[in-house]
């Protein structure tokens, strides 16, 4: 597949990194021409220096025959104009655009992303996907990391072992063993900064980082079983009343059981847009940081507090202090990546990465086949697909002891007609079935290979 990446920022490198690692032709085109050449000499792709609106910069760039245009600069302007220039000039067949203005996202709007108005098949925004990982965050507080998939039934968690575990030291295969009813698979282990696969001879030790899939209702008890309890959220504090902190503060409202959720933001204006849009939310001016503010939000008798502001710096001095307050949570917004590791002496119980919730949501729209959800592990280490299984995927119709699966990748949960099932060894794969696989990132091709997703793209 040929494939064309307008920005070449965070988003776009990743994106580039993921697709030119599985053997696409990508040619990356940016007007900084520094950025380019960090694409180029890091990456197996091509790279254009000029403007991605530009026709001939386009027409350099191979969109005559390119499969796939995604249009992630900093401006959305320009990537809406660039969509429009290579679906009128160059008649490329699939357009993915990032905006950021909840303007151009209204849903009354939509109309305007016809293929006879604008014509951009896929929009994607990077404040409606951090929002949605907050909320998801909040949903699960005792892990740093979660996604839900298999239609809500099933969820990824990463939770850090404890030393108070009560399974570390045992092999994963003794679990079922211990735990016969349990439906969750350990299907990832950080240890010591590397990421794995486990096999079943492997052990949990305190300190790791454990990648845990679970059906939905089965989530409580599996967090139980490995050291972390949950704790019902009814009152909450979010620093930032922006575009993300006020679509969190929205969709809380909007739950039928009653939070007390209370908003700071600097920003005056902002304050007031953010207090005119809500109806039983708090909105108070002023500075995240300023210990006085904190205690008159009620960030002592919090459960979870969210520092969702545009600057990582506040984000991390709020939330340390939130937490020095007396406030149990701290969900954090992080956009730069070096500054993860500070999350655990900071004792910052989660965060959020908008480029990896970004680059997660592009994958989803870029994979062939009948892939239905891509999310990306740790620093695009790992990802976990959801796909259909095809009848002419080689998988189709065997057990899953039979399947010479990579070494890097193990099968979290399978959904049949009759519902999820978790796998093991004499499970049968049918066509049809949805499968969620975890795989490394060296993996990710020879898994795709597998389901056979790289046809019937279009």
């Amino acid at each position: 597949m040929k494939v064309i990446i307008c920005g070449a920022g965070q988003v776009g490198w990743q994106i580039a990194r993921h697709l030119s690692g599985e053997k696409n032709d990508v040619t990356v085109v940016d007007n900084n021409p520094e950025l380019v050449r960090r694409a180029t000499d890091s990456l197996d792709v091509q790279g254009i220096a000029g403007h991605a609106s530009y026709p001939d910069i386009l027409d350099r760039a191979g969109a005559r025959d390119a499969d796939m245009i995604i249009a992630a600069t900093h401006s959305d302007e320009v990537n809406m104009v660039t969509c429009q220039v290579a679906h009128s000039i160059f008649a490329v067949r699939r357009k993915i655009a990032r905006l950021r203005s909840q303007s151009y996202l209204d849903a009354i709007y939509s109309d305007l992303y016809r293929r006879d108005h604008l014509p951009i098949d896929v929009v994607i925004s990077p404040e409606k996907e951090v929002a949605e990982a907050a909320l998801q965050r909040l949903a699960a507080p005792a892990a740093f990391d979660t996604e839900s998939f298999l239609g809500g039934k099933a969820q990824l968690l990463g939770i850090t072992i404890e030393d108070d575990c009560p399974v570390i030291n045992t092999p994963l295969r003794q679990l079922t063993d211990l735990f016969s009813t349990l439906r969750a698979l350990v299907v990832g282990i950080r240890r010591e900064g590397a990421l794995f696969v486990p096999s079943s001879n492997d052990q949990i030790f305190a300190g790791d980082e454990v990648y845990l899939f679970t059906e939905t209702e089965d989530m409580n008890r599996s967090l139980e079983i490995f050291g972390k309890t949950q704790r019902k959220q009814e009152r909450i504090v979010i620093i930032g009343g922006g575009n993300v902190g006020l679509a969190v503060a929205q969709a809380l409202e909007a739950r039928t059981d009653r939070l007390r959720v209370r908003v700071i933001e600097k920003g005056r204006q902002c304050a007031e847009d953010a207090a005119d849009a809500l109806d039983r939310t708090i909105v108070l001016n002023g500075d995240g940081l300023d210990s006085a503010l904190l205690e008159e939000a009620g960030v002592a008798n919090a459960d979870a507090v969210l520092a969702l502001t545009n600057d990582d710096k506040t984000n991390l001095l709020a939330s340390v202090r939130a937490k020095g307050m007396g406030c149990p949570m701290a969900i954090t917004l992080i956009n730069d990546p070096t500054l993860v590791p500070l999350m655990g002496p900071l004792d910052i119980d989660a965060y959020i990465n908008p480029r990896s919730t970004t680059v997660s949501s592009i994958l989803r729209h870029v994979r062939h086949g009948r892939v239905r959800g891509v999310y990306s592990i740790g620093d695009a280490e790992a990802e976990l697909i959801e796909a259909q299984v095809l009848g002419t995927s080689p998988i189709a119709g065997q057990k899953i002891r039979d399947i010479r699966f990579p070494e890097g990748t193990l099968i979290g949960g399978i959904m049949k007609p009759s519902g999820l099932v978790k796998p093991k060894g004499d499970t049968r794969i049918n066509e049809g079935d949805v499968i969620a696989i975890f795989a490394m990132a060296d993996d990710v091709p020879e898994v795709e290979r597998l389901l056979q997703v790289s046809i019937d793209f279009f």
